[in-house]
């Protein structure tokens, strides 16, 4: 009963539109921009970051740990499974986390794993905005 209980409480942590209203009130325009930017420069944005965020949540949930550098190279980023992870993938959610400091008000304020499913979710939506546009 108590491990159902922790579960139901720790599932029920989820980003949600408006978190950052207070201390970051501009994340999400600042994630979108950036990638745009980065999509605009190359489509293969799209499948790398998707496939970032796969390979950071398949392994003990989403929290940015594929993102993690290690100086003995012992980190997720050097698994056998993610070595083959794409560096558009890592370059998007960089320049998102460069675009959200760049505003004192959220600098070092939006976690990596934050901006890492917002980036996400934001080349998903712009992939399926340009697909539904060609097809009309």
């Amino acid at each position: 009963m108590i491990l159902l209980i922790s579960s139901v409480q720790t599932s029920s942590a989820q980003l949600s539109r408006g978190f950052y209203n207070n201390t970051c009130p501009n994340v999400e325009q600042l994630v979108r921009a950036a990638v745009t930017q980065k999509l605009q420069q190359t489509f293969v944005t799209a499948p790398s970051t998707l496939r970032l965020f796969f390979h950071d949540c398949f392994v003990r949930g989403c929290d940015a740990s594929v993102l993690l550098v290690s100086p003995t190279n012992q980190a997720e980023k050097n698994h056998p499974d993610d070595v083959s992870l794409a560096g558009d993938g890592f370059d998007t959610v960089v320049k998102a986390k460069v675009a959200v400091d760049s505003d004192p008000q959220c600098r070092n304020k939006v976690s990596c794993a934050d901006i890492l499913a917002l980036a996400t979710r934001d080349v998903v939506n712009l992939v399926q905005f340009h697909f539904n546009f060609l097809l009309f």
